[in-house]
């Protein structure tokens, strides 16, 4: 697993699939903050919409037996299967056959499920997909770790490269990647996977203006942030199904 020669990356990002039990409520949710709706296909047989907004693309699932993932798209699946079974990756599951829409799914040591598909789902949205959202410019999935050493080990391998570990503003570990970027934190309140946001123009659009123009949206932000997070320069959002959105006003 820690064999820096992996020749096959997970392909390009494709979203960050997330569950509902309420696919209505969620779409109108991420819409109020300025994303727009792509256009799916028929892949799925459960209700399923994607929406985007910067560089960042958020797949619904309203079934409660898929779960939550950070999803990959690129050719030849059962072949990165096998190339990453070789280099000592366990696959959660593969389904390849030839009847079958053809996916592939691990974990990284944190749990975090991580699923790679033969195609896209979802074609570029009817109108245009907004610069920015309300909240920002998209910095980063934020995920958990608990032991960052490890963590860095699994995701090298897999196209990312690590920074070094910052304490400010949260203690994390960034990786960087072609279409995505990663932190990883021990910031129990953000949930196994969340949404960071930054300034659109560092000092031309302050935390206090985003916060404001989500308040004139009908979205408001959590009464209290995590006692890691410094509540002059950071806010928390909640999306319906409990996703949580990290505003920052101060780099990462």
């Amino acid at each position: 697993m820690s064999d820096p020669a992996l020749a096959a990356p997970l392909g390009r990002f494709h979203e960050l699939s997330l569950s509902t039990p309420d696919i209505r409520r969620c779409v109108e949710f991420y819409e109020r903050l300025g994303f727009a709706q792509a256009l799916t296909g028929d892949v799925w047989t459960h209700p399923y919409g994607a929406l985007t907004a910067d560089r960042i693309v958020i797949g619904l699932h309203q079934n409660p037996a898929r779960e939550s993932s950070v999803t990959w798209v690129r050719p030849e699946v059962e072949r990165l299967g096998a190339e990453l079974e070789r280099h000592g990756y366990v696959l959660e599951y593969r389904r390849t056959g030839t009847e079958e829409f053809h996916e592939i799914a691990l974990r990284d040591p944190a749990g975090q499920l991580i699923r790679v598909l033969e195609a896209r789902t979802y074609s570029p949205p009817a109108r245009e997909a907004p610069e920015r959202s309300l909240c920002g410019e998209f910095a980063a999935l934020a995920l958990r770790s608990t032991d960052f050493a490890t963590t860095k080990r699994f995701w090298e391998p897999l196209g990312f490269v690590a920074l070094e570990e910052r304490e400010s503003p949260f203690e994390h570990l960034a990786l960087t990647g072609d279409r995505l970027n990663l932190v990883f934190h021990r910031v129990r309140a953000l949930g196994e996977v969340a949404l960071i946001f930054a300034p659109d123009v560092p000092g031309e659009s302050s935390l206090e203006m985003r916060l404001g123009r989500l308040s004139a949206a009908g979205v408001e932000p959590l009464r209290r942030v995590p006692a890691e997070l410094d509540p002059e320069t950071s806010a928390l959002i909640e999306s319906p199904a409990g996703t949580r959105l990290l505003l920052l006003d101060v780099e990462l």
